[in-house]
């Protein structure tokens, strides 16, 4: 069914049986739980807390030994807050967390060159993301250090992010 033909469905329908329908759909799928839920009760924070503790977790565990240093951990919740339509300001936040914690982690343990990798991809995706939403000024502090920290350090692909930096200027 197209969006065309939804919409006709809908405005034939009886208000109560859309109520109904929308209520069942809200019963059933917890995608639609979710989304209602923080679309009445956005708690904000306490999902950004609860996405920065989760990915802090993946590089410097608590209840484990080994950590897994996973980017798909943080793109998981940061793609999640998108489609919720949380605060671009929060999401640019937890991006650039993502890369903070990973850069802590880097300088305390041996990682593969896909860890560098990876991380030039969030940097990237976080340069986009920051000119797109028009937030570099509150966050161009937090980027350069980030990017510092890569040059510093010696990271592989290094001038790939300077080449993902330069978006930040145009």
């Amino acid at each position: 069914m197209g969006k065309r033909a939804l919409v006709k469905y809908l405005s034939d329908l009886p208000k109560k049986e859309l109520e109904e329908q929308l209520l069942d759909l809200y019963m059933r799928f917890p995608v639609v739980k979710e989304y209602y839920d923080f679309v009445f009760n956005p708690k904000e924070e306490k999902l950004i807390q609860q996405a920065k503790t989760k990915i802090s977790n993946e590089y410097f565990p608590v209840k484990r030994k080994r950590p897994k240093a996973r980017r798909s951990v943080a793109q998981k919740s940061i793609k999640h807050f998108i489609k919720l339509g949380v605060e671009p300001y929060l999401v640019a936040d937890v991006m650039l967390y993502n890369l903070e914690v990973a850069q802590t982690f880097e300088s305390e343990k041996n990682v593969p060159d896909a860890f560098y990798k990876s991380m030039l991809n969030s940097f990237k995706e976080v340069t986009h993301f920051l000119v797109l939403n028009g937030a570099v000024e509150d966050f161009k502090e937090r980027i350069l250090k980030i990017y510092q920290n890569v040059q510093d350090n010696r990271w592989p692909y290094a001038e790939d992010f300077s080449r993902a930096l330069d978006i930040l200027e145009n």
